[in-house]
């Protein structure tokens, strides 16, 4: 079991508190020999979809890993970090290219992140339906 669990669906107050505020995150995907990819992020938390949200270019390392997985999704985790407060969420992973999928990704980029990111017709979003939630807020 994990250490400080939460609930990915109905996580506390501070925790989701953490999650708003802006930070930067690594994302951990793994490579079809197993062994981990793990690069900044910007991510996005939305516990009633019980979705993390990740925008990233189709031609991405992190991308071709998740693919890699098949149909089934990719195992992912996401952190991020400040101080003695930290935030990880699991689940797996899909790359999504459907319109209103990857703008609803960039919205809710723009709020946590303060700013509209510039157009990039090659833009997806990877979408982590969420299987395990951790940390402090």
């Amino acid at each position: 079991m994990a250490a400080y669990p939460q609930d990915p669906a109905a996580p506390d107050e501070p925790y989701l508190t953490f999650w708003q505020e802006r930070h930067l995150c690594t994302l951990t995907t793994l490579r079809p020999d197993g062994t981990p990819h793990v690069v900044p992020v910007g991510v996005t938390y939305d516990p009633e979809a019980r979705l993390a949200r990740v925008i990233t270019n189709k031609s991405s390392t992190k991308v071709a890993n998740i693919l890699a997985a098949g149909p089934d999704g990719a195992r992912v985790a996401v952190c991020q970090v400040d101080g003695g407060r930290w935030a990880t969420l699991e689940g797996l992973a899909y790359v999504r290219t459907e319109p209103e999928r990857v703008g609803e990704a960039v919205r809710r980029y723009a709020v946590r992140y303060g700013r509209m990111p510039a157009p990039n017709p090659h833009r997806v979003v990877i979408e982590i339906e969420l299987t395990r939630a951790m940390g402090r807020g």
